[in-house]
Parts: C-alpha cells; sequence; structure tokens
C-alpha cells in the first residue's frame, strides 16, 4: 500500500503512528535507563521564587529571562508555583516558538508533502511553505487559545510535570493520561479542558486558510485527532527529556522538584 493510498484511507491512524513514532526513536536512540533524571535548561524553584515584576523592565532582567527559558520544551515544569495570566502568556509565546514547535512542524510538513496533503496546496517549494506555514499557525493557535486563554480563564496549569522513577509501560501510561487530566492553579486534578478543547478551537481557525477542499467537519476532526496523537508523544518525549539531556550533555542540568499533589499519574 503507498503512502497517498494509507493518508486517503487511515490520516488519523497515521496521524497516531505518527506521533507514538516520533516519540518512541526520540527515546529509543537514546540508550537511557528507565530512571528519570532531573531537566536542564530551566530555572530552579530558588529563581523562580525570586523573580518579581516584568522580566523585560531591563536588559539584564532580559538575559536572564534567555537563560531560563526552555528551547525544546518550555511546559516542563520546574517547580509548583502558580502560574499567573501573564506567565501562561509567555508560555504560550515560549512554547510557539520553541525547537520542539518547530522540529515537529518540519516533519509534519514532510511528510505532507510526501503524500499531497493537503492537497490543495500541490507539491513543491511553495507547497511546503505552506505547508510548514500551516504547521507554525496551527501550534501558535492552539497555545493561543489553550496554553493562555482557556489556562487563565479555567485556572488550569498549562505545563508538564516529568515524573520520576517510572517503567517505561507507566511513563507511557502517564504520557496518555495527562492528555485528558491536568492539575488546576490550586493544585487539584482536574480534566484537562484547556489542553483538549485549545486545538480544538485551532484547528477550526485553520479552516481559514487550509484549502477549500480541507475545511469538512471530518478533515478538521482529523486533524482535531492528530493534534491529541501528537500531544501524547510529545509527552512521553518530556518525560523522557531530562534523562536525554543528561546522556548528551546538551545543557546544564538544573534541579527540580517533585511532581506535586493533584499531578495526574
Amino acid at each position: 500500500m503507498t503512502l497517498d493510498r494509507t493518508a486517503a484511507h487511515g490520516p488519523l491512524l497515521v496521524s497516531l503512528m505518527q506521533g507514538v513514532l516520533a516519540a518512541t526513536i526520540f527515546v529509543s536512540l537514546c540508550g537511557i535507563s528507565i530512571a528519570q533524571q532531573t531537566p536542564p535548561d530551566a530555572p530552579s524553584a530558588t529563581e523562580q521564587s525570586a523573580k518579581a515584576g516584568s522580566p523585560l523592565k531591563n536588559s539584564v532582567d532580559f538575559a536572564v529571562l534567555m537563560q531560563k527559558r526552555s528551547h525544546v520544551f518550555p511546559d516542563i515544569a520546574m517547580n509548583g508555583d502558580r502560574l499567573n495570566a501573564g506567565d501562561k502568556f509567555k508560555l504560550a509565546v515560549d512554547n510557539s516558538i520553541s525547537l520542539s514547535t518547530f522540529g515537529i512542524a518540519i516533519i509534519g510538513a514532510g511528510w505532507g508533502q510526501a503524500v499531497d496533503h493537503p492537497s490543495g496546496w500541490g507539491e513543491g517549494g511553495e507547497a511546503f511553505g505552506d505547508r510548514l506555514g500551516a504547521e507554525l499557525a496551527r501550534s501558535a493557535s492552539d497555545n493561543l487559545f489553550g496554553t493562555f486563554i482557556l489556562a487563565s480563564a479555567l485556572h488550569e496549569d498549562p505545563r508538564f510535570y516529568v515524573r520520576r522513577h517510572l517503567s517505561f509501560v507507566r511513563s507511557v501510561k502517564y504520557s496518555a493520561a495527562r492528555v485528558f487530566l491536568t492539575r488546576s492553579d490550586s493544585g487539584d486534578r482536574v480534566v484537562n479542558y484547556a489542553g483538549l478543547v485549545g486545538p480544538l478551537a485551532s484547528e477550526g481557525l485553520a479552516n481559514v486558510y487550509y484549502p477549500d477542499n480541507n475545511r469538512t467537519a471530518g478533515a478538521t476532526i482529523t486533524r482535531y485527532g492528530s493534534d491529541l496523537a501528537w500531544k501524547f508523544g510529545g509527552n512521553l518525549a518530556r518525560q523522557y527529556w531530562p534523562a536525554i539531556n543528561r546522556k548528551f550533555h546538551l545543557m546544564q542540568p538544573v534541579p527540580i522538584s517533585p511532581a506535586p499533589p493533584g499531578t495526574p499519574n
């Protein structure tokens, strides 16, 4: 069966396989142990508690902000400190321009180019640019709706909490559970409405710039299912990112506190 035919008959299944496969390869190639390590490229609890005022008020604060921000997975939680609406907006921006976002967008655009999906954009360099731009736009709107607007309105914590010392099977279960469950700002376990409704709103907005034949309800739901599959794969990658970073010495590790109460198991 050709790639075109697979994409035509089972786009949602293909998207699920993409998300799981990408996360599995990401984890497996590193040869890491199951024990979880501490995430690297983010601030310590002491640094977080010491911040005050606008982080961009002067060049010194801006330099500190750039050192604190994770350029791969900005939404990995370093501690259980409560985020205000401004923090969630900054997190939404950081997520939208992170290395992981651009990497996934390139993979998605490359796959779409290979199978000519959406077919309305055709082939060639311009078509790849359209697909890449659409992938990035969908991610940005997902973060705007989910990480910022809905998470602020519903008082949900949009960060991912790494759980230490989980087996691979438990890590898979935890990554899947985090698609549907999250922490509230007060530390309670709640339904992840921001993470579920955000991508749906993003896909509704995507119908503004997608080709006409990809604006149907079925196409929108298929893209939404793809988003959830990628969220699962991304969660699994986040769960193992600290150990991957530690193994390859990508950035200086920074200790974090264990996942606080209320974090889904």
